[in-house]
């Protein structure tokens, strides 16, 4: 996942999340690798979280569409992996986390998520999952993302399941103890 600039605004600090890369054992990716061809392509301030294919960067030149091409140019041509990209700007995380169901906090950071859809119109595939009852799981459906709870973890309820089951490629979830370290990463 990326975080990425915001249109037409100078020195914006955005974040990228790597749909897929760094999961499992396929699609690895050396985060010293990536950070240093996103900065050859012309990225600013380019900053990875660990190797769980997050970066943070800055970019004064490319809307989000354009950045998104780059960087999946980049990890195809230059560093031999497949992958999409989801950007996103700093606000639009920071809103995801303050904006919706999260505002007031939640028991365990790890056991709750954030799935950011490819496009708006994605949170219509997530609609009849609304209407579902998962038990102690709770799933809010926003317009650019969904909010799911795990009490249980992510992988010990129907909730994640289902939800990636009906988006499929149409978006890219991250914890939200995972988003709360871009935030800061991208304010330092």
């Amino acid at each position: 996942m990326l975080i990425a600039p915001s249109p037409g605004g100078a020195g914006r600090r955005d974040r990228e999340f790597l749909h897929g890369i760094n999961v499992g054992k396929a699609k690895r990716v050396a985060m010293a690798d990536l950070r240093r061809e996103l900065e050859i392509a012309g990225f600013e301030g380019v900053q990875t979280l660990l190797q769980s294919g997050n970066v943070v960067f800055e970019s004064s030149k490319l809307a989000k569409a354009a950045a998104k091409a780059s960087i999946e140019g980049v990890l195809e041509k230059r560093l031999g992996v497949r992958a999409q990209v989801t950007v996103l700007t700093l606000a639009e995380v920071e809103s995801a986390l303050t904006d919706g169901p999260f505002a007031r906090g939640v028991k365990d950071p790890s056991k709750a998520l954030v799935t950011f859809y490819s496009a708006s119109a994605d949170a219509k595939l997530l609609a009849p999952l609304a209407k579902q009852d998962f038990g102690r799981e709770t799933l809010v459906v926003g317009k650019s993302c969904a909010w799911l709870e795990c009490p249980d973890g992510i992988l010990g309820g129907k909730l994640w399941k289902s939800v990636d089951r009906a988006l499929g490629d149409h978006g890219t979830a991250r914890n939200v103890a995972t988003l709360t370290k871009l935030v800061a990463l991208a304010r330092t």
